[in-house]
């Protein structure tokens, strides 16, 4: 068959075969315009729809009824080489299906053309299951079947028993987690990336210098951000959750302000009110949590216990989720293990943080103590090859923490990337430092690193931390290249037991003063924890707790969501508001009101800036709208198809604002231009009878927005165990 393809615009193509056209596109985030699927995402689905194709044949030729068989496909990538996959289908049959009948469709299956044509490459795994929603089989790479064990420092078991726990861990879960990369672009450093099959915006990525090592790496941060709710930050629960007896975890407390908005008596202790209200100025209604949407229940909080006494702290989960983001998160085979993984990070990102901002010279690990580790040199070599020189430094600050950085310089672009590793092992977090620098990168993705600069006001901005934190991305300054370094080298060792290290690692934070806050979980059949080291381990300043907290949610959420049935007078009041809330124009309404929209759509790309030129055109308030589409069209990052709307908006506003033009002069043209289609919606745009142009219509129950509930849906998984667990009935509250 005879197949031609047509180039239209940005990325989008068509393919035009017999009687039939195809068309594809990328995703906003690969450039495209979100229009349509993506060649290989239509490949993946020939093969699904090939085997449901045979499926259907067979059962029509022997009166089968179809209306019950279900039949799923998953990737499943090769670590070794992404081009080799396993394309898994289940099949769910009903129970009256004969034996002989079952086995026929999976024959049928394996007729499927698709497979024919490609089997080659990828292999075909086919099998029945009894219901594909409940099974949770984790679709990662196979286990070794002669019963090798692989022991590493840091870890209390085996990788392939840590594996093999922490999978069954999420299958209980009822999560089916699938890697969706791997990366190995140098000697001894993995990568990969992992995500829950049902809500891909659960994810994680693992790091290590073997394949399993990455994988227990990634599998371990999955758990920890389960037990941690990080998955979940920011975002609204739905209603049903946050009418439920507890919200995040049963333990939890909730306590109401003062008469004047004065924080409750029976939150954080001294020594933190003085580190997070310094002035007084902290209200109470600065911390009701963002995820259940109930102010009127007072303050969520979350019970640490505090490392100088036992005694139990309650912190606001508001201020956990707006300063701390996944600092101080871990789990692991045994408590010990996890406490040590925690505070080596907290450690690891405190003193880059320290190192950055006050632009410290670090002394470089001589030769001969690289020696000891040829694994790590030669991952290291393998970079050098490429063309990126490459620093190793001794981040210990004299042998004060145990920390390393690898600094890789990019001679293509100028840029610089600094990355940092905690462990008690000098070897340890050599490695982590290493596999950090690469994890999830390819060596065109080290192309966007930032050049260094000499203006100091620039590292040591505080969003500048941030990118640190986020992918290490910042900027580093020149000084930090400097060849008089301001320590010596040290060739420190806090290594020990993982309950001997853990106890080194609290002691340092003891002799600096620090008072520390624990919360262990256990729920879900790992040991996990979150430790807090108020004033720092924090990754955000203090200052956004009044400043820049993430429940201005509250102010806006409902209104937004139900924005299409709101009178005049509340439009009007919403918009006046977000005006007058000096928010960024540019923040998207996700990061407003913590609600995920599919990126595809106008919500998922819906910024302030946007909705408040769609309110005030729906009120007819042509000169504000024009003022705000003209900012529009002057910084728009969306879609060509939104900005060409936008223009002919522009034109029409200005038509309708001037008494001496006539819509009518130049409607047949317009109609050349931006096409009949384009020019009626823009028409009733400007007139009132087309309200909120491309937005479909929604309410708090978030009708129609399948991203999101899918996440939620993943929330109630955990929520249920945890009531399972705790005996704690998942109850409605009174409103």
């Amino acid at each position: 068959m005879e197949i031609n393809v047509r180039f239209l615009e940005n990325l989008r193509l068509e393919a035009k075969f017999d009687d039939f056209s195809v068309i594809t596109d990328q995703p906003i985030r690969y450039k495209g315009d979100g229009s349509a699927p993506s060649p290989f995402d239509y490949f993946l689905a020939s093969s699904a729809l090939c085997a449901a194709y045979f499926v259907r044949v067979y059962c029509k030729a022997r009166d089968i009824p179809t209306h019950n068989i279900r039949l799923s496909q998953n990737n499943i990538v090769d670590p070794e080489n992404r081009y080799n996959q396993i394309f898994k289908i289940q099949v769910e049959l009903p129970e009256d299906i004969s034996e002989k009948d079952r086995q026929g469709i999976l024959r049928s299956i394996d007729r499927c053309t698709v497979k024919k044509v490609v089997q080659t490459g990828p292999t075909f795994d086919i099998e029945t299951v009894e219901n594909i929603a409940e099974d949770a089989q984790a679709l990662l790479m196979t286990m070794p079947a002669d019963g090798n064990k692989t022991y590493i420092e840091g870890k209390d078991l085996p990788l392939e028993q840590t594996i093999a726990n922490m999978t069954g861990i999420l299958a209980e879960l009822g999560m089916k987690i699938e890697i969706s990369s791997w990366r190995n672009i140098v000697p001894h450093v993995w990568s990969l990336h992992i995500r829950d099959a049902a809500s891909p915006t659960c994810f994680t990525n693992g790091k290590g210098a073997s394949k399993e090592s990455a994988l227990c790496s990634a599998l371990g941060e999955f758990i920890e951000r389960l037990n941690c709710n990080f998955f979940y930050n920011d975002q609204f629960f739905g209603e049903e959750i946050g009418d439920s007896a507890f919200v995040h975890y049963p333990n939890e407390k909730w306590f109401k302000p003062g008469p004047n908005d004065e924080l409750p008596q029976e939150i954080l202790d001294d020594h933190c009110r003085a580190i997070y209200d310094p002035e007084g100025d902290l209200r109470g209604s600065n911390l009701f949590d963002t995820n259940s949407g109930r102010p009127d229940r007072g303050i969520c909080s979350l019970p640490f216990v505090r490392q100088s006494d036992g005694e139990v702290v309650y912190f606001p989960s508001n201020l956990i989720e707006n300063l701390f983001l996944s600092n101080g998160m871990s789990a692991g085979n045994t408590i010990n293990e996890a406490e040590v993984q925690c505070l080596s990070e907290i450690f690891e990102r405190a003193v880059k943080k320290q190192i950055i901002e006050q632009e410290i010279v670090l002394p470089d690990v001589p030769k001969a103590v690289l020696d000891k580790y040829p694994h790590i040199v030669e991952g290291l070599e393998g970079l050098e090859k490429q063309g990126f020189p490459v620093l190793v430094k001794d981040a210990s600050l004299g042998g004060q923490f145990p920390v390393m950085c690898v600094t890789l310089m990019n001679p293509r672009t100028g840029g610089v990337f600094a990355s940092f590793g905690a462990h008690p092992s000098f070897e340890v977090a050599l490695e982590r430092s290493l596999t950090e620098l690469l994890q999830g990168r390819s060596f065109e993705g080290l192309n966007d690193v930032p050049p260094p600069t000499f203006n100091s006001l620039a590292v040591s901005e505080p969003n500048n931390f941030v990118e640190h934190f986020i992918d290490s991305t910042g900027v580093v300054s020149w000084r930090f290249f400097s060849a008089n370094h301001d320590y010596e080298f040290c060739e420190w060792d806090f290594s020990g037991t993982n309950e001997e290290e853990a106890a080194r690692l609290f002691g340092i934070l003891k002799d600096m003063g620090k008072e520390v806050y624990v919360a262990v979980y256990e729920d879900l059949g790992a040991p996990a924890c979150r430790i807090l080291v108020p004033g720092y381990s924090e990754v955000y300043p203090v200052e956004d707790l009044i400043m820049d907290n993430t429940n201005m949610a509250l102010d806006y959420r409902e209104d937004i969501l139900n924005l299409h049935t709101l009178s005049d007078e509340q439009l009007a009041d919403l918009v006046e508001r977000l005006e007058a809330s000096q928010l960024d124009d540019y923040m998207t309404i996700i990061t407003l009101i913590g609600v995920e929209f599919d990126e595809n759509t106008v919500w998922g790309q819906l910024t302030i800036l946007e909705l408040k030129a769609l309110i005030c055109l729906a009120l007819r308030w042509h000169e504000e709208a024009l003022e705000f589409v003209e900012a529009f069209l002057q910084f728009n990052d969306n879609t060509v198809e939104r900005g060409l709307f936008y223009r002919a908006v522009c034109a029409v506003l200005e038509i309708a604002l001037d008494d001496e033009l006539e819509l009518d002069d130049y409607l047949y043209n317009f109609r050349r231009m931006f096409g009949d289609e384009t020019m009626d919606s823009v028409v009733g745009t400007v007139n009132g009878t087309v309200r909120f142009y491309g937005l479909t219509p929604t309410n708090m129950k978030l009708e129609g927005l399948d991203k999101h509930l899918r996440l939620i849906e993943s929330y109630k998984k955990l929520h249920a165990a945890r009531a399972a667990r705790s005996g704690h009935p998942v109850a409605r509250v009174a409103q």
